[in-house]
């Protein structure tokens, strides 16, 4: 989308995201019941980082230099990711390893121009060897579904834009879409585009 190139737009969309990734971390942290079944994988951090989600995220939209869409990608690549593996919901242990692969992928599948995984993996605070590791298991977590149709890609555009709003003192009719809904499940759209919009998928996470 044309708006992704304002230079105030971006960071907008930055700040939401680490918002809701922030809530839905936090939400899946208080849910014990959850973790006790949750698989460990190579996302996983054996702490939880310091640097906060938001500062992460902005840490990587400074020196990835890839295009703006690379994020909204990404965000698409996490839901899709997520609903592949509901065991493996996102928490503040995983959070950061996935936002820097989910970014890493799309900007190799999206950008003609790119960063290696090596300066990804500086940028991530993680080793060359981690990095190849964890885009491994991510495109494979995938089921290398890397394609983002305009139509969905417009969708998700769309979605963060009226989530964006609602961070405001706003009412829609539309409940999914509220943010209250948003603390609790991550709304993904439904990939199939000869299904209505009514047709969408909650992703448990």
């Amino acid at each position: 989308m044309a708006e992704l190139e304002i230079p105030s737009v971006m960071p907008k969309i930055i700040t939401f995201l680490s918002s809701l990734l922030n809530r839905v971390a936090e939400s899946n942290d208080l849910n014990q019941q959850q973790l006790i079944h949750q698989k460990i994988s190579v996302f996983h951090g054996l702490t939880r980082p310091t640097i906060t989600i938001q500062s992460y995220l902005e840490r990587i939209f400074k020196y990835a230099n890839c295009s703006p869409s690379c994020f909204i990608v990404a965000y698409v690549y996490l839901d899709r990711f997520t609903q592949r593996q509901p065991s493996l919901s996102i928490n503040s242990f995983n959070v950061h390893r996935l936002l820097i692969t989910s970014v890493m992928v799309a900007a190799k599948f999206m950008d003609d121009i790119y960063y290696n995984n090596a300066y990804y993996a500086k940028v991530g605070g993680i080793t060359t060897i981690e990095m190849n590791f964890l885009e491994v298991d991510f495109l494979f977590g995938l089921g290398f579904h890397l394609n983002v149709t305009p139509n969905n890609f417009q969708a998700y555009c769309v979605h963060l834009q009226r989530e964006m709003l609602l961070m405001q003192p706003l009412n829609f009719a539309d409940s999914s879409l509220s943010l209250e809904n948003s603390l609790k499940t991550h709304l993904c759209f439904n990939e199939d585009e000869s299904s209505s919009h009514q047709n969408q998928q909650q992703l448990a996470v």
